[in-house]
């Protein structure tokens, strides 16, 4: 895949302190993007690696410029001040990544209504707040993207049935996000979702979904974060309104050999059917 620049644009993102979050920072670093974190992770956490301010130090390694903002996206303070902080430094905001998560998996008898409430705020209301508040500033870009990290609509009831909180949560994100391609389309604003097609190996999927066993099953985030960046270097008018998986994204980039982000026997993700 020909690495293409994102020399002069700059990305806000929501989370980002490891994870798909950081390796998709760090990818747009490599092709020059200023990259701004918007994340809670003010210190660290015994049980999880880095904090907005360790991803910030990368960014700068990577090549990029970086700013950290230490805030919660659930709360518009926060996502005001990250998009205010973000244009003074930078001048301007062309991508937005709606990244920021949390899961919880049980079924509706057993999911505390506290766990349900974490889950929508987040997807849904951060979502929202991030986008609506970047709004102004990406129609000012000559090239913007919107990204959210949220799955296809797979209706099937396989899916609808196993956790339908986290489901309502993740489906509401890409609802937003193909809402939002069509709601700007005159405007030349690209929305798109991207989702994996494997587990990844992250701190998510060691902690919640079958620790070594499941991350010996998973691709590196690197998957995610190179087809991320062959989404947001394209034109938006060539590539809005979809929900992509990251392996289709990659071949149609040229991507053949995918055995260097490893899972070589992969576990198929949440909301991916075989194919």
């Amino acid at each position: 895949m020909t690495e293409q620049t994102l020399a002069g644009q700059t990305m806000l993102m929501s989370g980002g302190s490891r994870g798909i979050g950081l390796a998709i920072a760090l990818a747009a670093a490599r092709r020059g993007a200023n990259v701004a974190i918007l994340a809670k992770t003010d210190q660290p956490d015994p049980r999880l690696p880095g904090t907005v301010h360790t991803a910030a130090a990368e960014i700068t390694d990577a090549g990029g410029q970086a700013l950290a903002v230490v805030g919660d996206v659930r709360d518009e303070e926060s996502v005001d001040r990250a998009v205010a902080q973000t244009v003074e430094r930078f001048g301007g905001i062309d991508i937005v990544v709606n990244n920021a998560s949390a899961i919880a998996l049980a079924g509706t008898e057993h999911l505390p209504v506290k766990r349900f409430d974490l889950m929508t705020q987040i997807q849904l209301r951060g979502t929202y707040l991030l986008t609506s508040k970047s709004l102004p500033h990406l129609r000012k870009s000559a090239n913007a993207h919107i990204l959210s990290l949220s799955p296809p609509l797979n209706l099937s009831p396989q899916w609808l049935g196993a956790h339908p909180a986290y489901t309502l949560a993740k489906y509401g994100m890409s609802l937003l996000t193909l809402g939002w391609a069509a709601e700007y389309a005159d405007a030349g604003i690209a929305a798109n979702c991207l989702w994996p097609e494997s587990l990844i190996a992250t701190a998510a999927v060691q902690n919640l979904l079958g620790g070594d066993e499941a991350v010996s099953k998973a691709r590196s985030p690197e998957i995610v974060a190179d087809a991320a960046m062959a989404i947001l270097t394209r034109p938006a008018s060539e590539l809005t309104g979809q929900a992509l998986i990251d392996v289709d994204v990659l071949r149609e980039a040229g991507v053949t050999d995918l055995t260097p982000y490893g899972g070589d026997d992969i576990q198929l993700d949440l909301f991916i059917d075989p194919r």
